[in-house]
C-alpha cells in the first residue's frame, strides 16, 4: 500500500509541476489569481440569487439557501475533518517542491488536502445541476466550467496539488448532489 501511495504522490507532484510551470503564460498569470478570489465572483452569486428569485418567486430563496448549505457542509467537512487529519503540506510550503514551483499568490499556512476552493465551488455547481439543470440545460456545462476553472487555478498559482482539487471536487460534488436532491422538489415539483 505504501508503494501505491508513494507512486500516487509522485504522479501528483509531476502533474502539479506540469500545470504550475509547464502551462505558464501571461494570460493565465493574469487571470488565475483572480479566479480564486471570493469577491471576484460576487456578481455571479448576486446574479444567481436574482435569477432564482425572478424565475421562481418565493421558492427562489430555497436555491440560495441550498447553495449556502452546500458550501457550509462541504467547507466544514473539508477544512475541519479532512485537512486537520491528513495534514498534507501545500506545495508552496513543501521543501521538496521549493525548486519546482512558481508561486503566483500568497501561500497561506493551512493544509492542502482537500482543496476547500474546489470542494465549495463543486458543491455549488452540482447543487445547481440538480436543482436548475432539468429546467435550464445551459447551467450544467456553465457550472462545470466555472468550478473547474477555479479548481485548476489553485494548482496553477501554486497552492494545491491536483489530487487536492480532484478529491475536493468529488467531496463537493457529493454534498452538492445530496443537498440538491433534498431540496429539488421545492423548485420544480419533482423529487
Amino acid at each position: 500500500m505504501n508503494g501505491l501511495l508513494q507512486s500516487l504522490l509522485e504522479l501528483d507532484a509531476t502533474v502539479f509541476t506540469w500545470i504550475n510551470t509547464g502551462c505558464s503564460n501571461p494570460v493565465f498569470d493574469a487571470v488565475a489569481p483572480w479566479f480564486r478570489e471570493r469577491f471576484f465572483w460576487a456578481p455571479l452569486y448576486l446574479f444567481i440569487a436574482a435569477f432564482s428569485w425572478l424565475n421562481f418567486g418565493k421558492k427562489g430563496w430555497i436555491i440560495v439557501l441550498g447553495m449556502v448549505l452546500s458550501v457550509a457542509i462541504t467547507d466544514q467537512f473539508s477544512s475541519t475533518l479532512i485537512k486537520k487529519n491528513v495534514q498534507r503540506l501545500r506545495p508552496c510550503n513543501d521543501p521538496a517542491m521549493s525548486d519546482r514551483i512558481h508561486l503566483r499568490v500568497h501561500c497561506g499556512s493551512g493544509y492542502s488536502f482537500t482543496s476547500s476552493h474546489a470542494s465549495n465551488h463543486f458543491a455549488v455547481a452540482v447543487f445547481l445541476f440538480g436543482v436548475l439543470g432539468p429546467i435550464r440545460r445551459w447551467i450544467k456545462p456553465a457550472a462545470l466550467v466555472w468550478a473547474s476553472s477555479i479548481a485548476l487555478s489553485q494548482v496553477y498559482v501554486g497552492v494545491h496539488y491536483p489530487g487536492d482539487i480532484l478529491c475536493g471536487a468529488l467531496t463537493g460534488a457529493f454534498f452538492g448532489w445530496a443537498v440538491g436532491k433534498a431540496g429539488r422538489w421545492t423548485v420544480d415539483g419533482r423529487r
